[in-house]
């Protein structure tokens, strides 16, 4: 009997989760404490401005986070997100999501969120935190 890779697995949920893939987020590194996603802006992501929506942003941000914070095996769960959006991306364009682990326990995670335009600039942070089912 073999044993089961929890990023494997989290990486092949996270695939085929209906959400991030309406929405075109991809998983491009998971790793225990962090996660990179990425997503294309365009038209149809954008707001009655003509930029870039708040919540396509924001969902990009959240897809990195839950990867991060689930990435040890334990089921975590959102408590609090924080974001502060820096700048608008242009658009069309391309955008990342790096989420890195700042201090796990038993029961709760803190993690750092950052969304970057393909030229690198920050376009968005979060500083978040997560109830762990232990």
């Amino acid at each position: 009997m073999s044993e089961v890779d929890p990023l494997r697995d989290l990486k092949r949920r996270a695939d085929r989760e209906p959400f991030a893939r309406k929405l075109g987020i991809r998983v491009l590194e998971l790793r225990p404490g962090y996660a990179l996603t990425e997503m294309e802006l365009g038209e149809d992501l954008t707001n009655i401005h003509g930029m870039a929506h708040g919540g396509a942003l924001f969902s990009l941000i959240d897809a990195a986070f839950e990867l991060a914070s689930n990435s040890h095996g334990v089921t975590a769960v959102a408590l609090n997100m924080n974001v502060t959006f820096h700048k608008a991306p242009k658009v069309p364009g391309t955008l990342r999501a790096e989420a890195r682990e700042v201090s796990v326990s038993k029961r709760i995670g803190s993690y750092l969120i950052e969304a970057r335009d393909s030229a690198g600039e920050l376009i968005a942070s979060c500083q978040a935190l997560v109830y762990r089912k232990a």
